[in-house]
């Protein structure tokens, strides 16, 4: 399996499908390896572009995967392509499997108060054997708040899981991973974004056909057209500019 990174726009990324990023990651457990794994979508990639610690944390992460299809076509016209999205969701359901499977145990970090363990709930129940050791809920503004960051990190050490699903929104969860893994007794962080919700059952995702056409953004749009317009019709805009600014990484004919 190649694990180096290729770049794409203002970041690095790695090639892997689902499979092979679940592999990756019960490869890092097995050998006690702690590390972090960071999901670039467009959203991420614009905040990449204008936020300096946000892009250094995730260039020192031990993988960094395509979560977004307009991003996969990028890759693809820049004569780089990735072998799939592997979005967060897909990848936390990969990893619930695993984890049944294999024995690892999981923490669910983020959410609202009860939907971690409305997750948790449902997860146990679709995969027979899944341990989800522990979940937290923080409050508003816990980041800034050195007793409310020490009762997290005690929180997760105190379980000693395997995986934890960190879903707290780009960039809080890349920057908490960042200040805190070191100081946790966990093996793998994954940035998780919306996830916890997707696995409660609170937020429906689009069909599997939605998304292969790259349209499972508008799908969303649909569901929460008030709180996401600005992200999709505005924010995420700055996509095309970018494009041309890392023109000069597409790959010529013969090279």
């Amino acid at each position: 399996m190649d694990m180096q990174k290729q770049p794409l726009m203002a970041t690095y990324v790695n090639d892997l499908s689902l499979q092979e990023t679940a592999n990756a990651i019960g490869q890092m457990i097995e050998a006690r390896q702690q590390g972090y794994i960071v999901e670039v979508n467009v959203d991420v990639m614009i905040r990449i572009e204008h936020d300096a610690e946000l892009r250094r944390i995730t260039d020192a992460a031990d993988l960094v995967l395509v979560d977004g299809q307009p991003l996969v076509w990028v890759a693809k016209f820049y004569g780089r392509p990735v072998k799939e999205k592997v979005s967060g969701s897909d990848l936390s359901l990969a990893l619930c499997r695993m984890a049944a499977e294999k024995g690892y145990t999981m923490f669910i970090l983020g959410g609202k108060e009860g939907i971690a363990d409305q997750a948790r709930a449902k997860m146990e129940a679709q995969y027979p054997g899944l341990q989800v050791v522990g979940t937290c809920a923080p409050p508003l503004g816990f980041e800034k708040d050195e007793a409310e960051l020490a009762k997290v990190r005690q929180s997760i050490s105190a379980v000693s899981p395997d995986i934890v699903l960190c879903c707290l929104g780009c960039p809080k969860q890349e920057k908490w991973i960042d200040a805190n893994y070191r100081d946790i007794d966990a093996r793998v962080f994954l940035c998780a974004g919306a996830t916890v919700d997707f696995l409660a059952g609170n937020v429906k995702r689009a069909p599997a056909w939605v998304s292969r056409i790259g349209m499972e953004w508008f799908y969303r749009f649909l569901k929460e057209p008030r709180r996401l317009f600005k992200r999709y019709f505005v924010d995420d805009m700055q996509l095309f500019p970018l494009v041309f600014k890392y023109r000069h990484q597409r790959v010529r004919k013969g090279e």
